[in-house]
């Protein structure tokens, strides 16, 4: 069977590095970049902080005020989100990535998943090779810096590329897969949140070679079956979905700070009703039809609340 090389793009810290390329003067201060509500002032969270940021404890969700806080002694700078701007670099730094590319897997604005198995004769010393050409390109071109994974699938692919951040590349061959996952945080698979982080760190499982002694049958009765198998599969580096040309989901939405904290469901739906008119607006200009339709409510302790449905056909009421 053909060994597979699949390489996980994720650029450090996008959108504050983004603004650090629009203005060089900042690089080397702690950057956020916020989200400022319609309350006034510093209402609002952060949408994300480069590393000097995160080494004062500033992360992506927490309160502006907070960081402001947090950052007070230091050399820092605050700066609005641009999402305009983000998507142009995005778009430019994709087109370059999908040419190195068998097989091009679109994620969001700043990871892509390549199967660069033809590319490479399925050698991961090509692969090597083949990554940091691309990395130099992306940085030549725009100044920009990305973190590669590269591994036989796109689980193991996604988990190396965090593991060298920022501007890192990180090989895992197969025969060395159980060795590079047993010191790893369970945090490290992606999808375990901190829920399921604390449900097996009650029962004294920590890291995943902690988590490769529980059963797939005691896996199954915790979670279910398919998160069971997906965490007994997981933890032994196994995937096998393959990468698969996926085009950018187009996506509109508003959003809006609620003039209070509040549970009354009739303010709740004088707010979301103004949110579906200016949707629909968007929506009308651009002569589009969606098919999936979702809200999210921020709680005043940054925690989040997701629902959406799927429509059997597209709509635009």
């Amino acid at each position: 069977m053909e060994k597979r090389i699949v390489f996980h793009v994720d650029f450090d810290y996008f959108y504050a590095q983004c603004e650090e390329i629009r203005d060089s003067k900042i690089k080397g201060k702690c950057v956020a970049v916020c989200i400022f509500s319609d309350r006034g002032g510093d209402s609002g969270a952060i949408a994300t902080a480069n590393y000097n940021a995160r080494n004062f404890g500033v992360r992506s969700g927490i309160p502006i005020m907070l960081a402001k806080n947090k950052l007070k002694e230091q050399d820092s700078v605050f700066l609005p989100a641009d999402f305009d701007y983000y998507s142009e670099v995005s778009s430019k730094a994709m087109g370059i990535i999908e040419k190195y590319a068998d097989v091009f897997e679109y994620v969001g604005k700043d990871e892509a998943y390549l199967d660069v198995t033809k590319k490479t004769e399925s050698d991961f010393h090509n692969a090597e090779h083949l990554a940091q050409q691309l990395k130099n390109e992306i940085r030549n071109n725009l100044k920009l810096t990305c973190s590669i994974g590269i591994t036989s699938n796109k689980l193991l692919s996604k988990i190396a590329s965090d593991y060298k951040n920022p501007d890192g590349i990180t090989i895992v061959k197969p025969e060395q897969v159980y060795e590079f996952l047993s010191p790893l945080k369970i945090r490290e698979i992606p999808g375990i949140g901190k829920k399921t982080e604390d449900v097996f760190a009650q029962m004294g499982v920590n890291t995943i070679d902690d988590l490769r002694e529980i059963d797939v049958f005691d896996l199954n009765k915790m979670f279910g079956r398919k998160t069971g198998g997906y965490i007994f599969n997981s933890a032994r580096g196994t995937d096998v979905e393959v990468v698969k040309p996926r085009a950018p989901t187009i996506q509109f939405s508003k959003i809006t700070t609620l003039k209070k904290n509040s549970k009354e469901l009739e303010f709740l739906r004088e707010n979301i009703e103004k949110l579906c008119v200016q949707l629909n607006k968007i929506e009308f200009e651009n002569n589009k039809m969606y098919r999936s339709i979702g809200i999210q409510f921020v709680n005043e302790d940054l925690s989040t609340k997701t629902k959406s449905k799927m429509l059997k056909n597209p709509g635009n009421n």
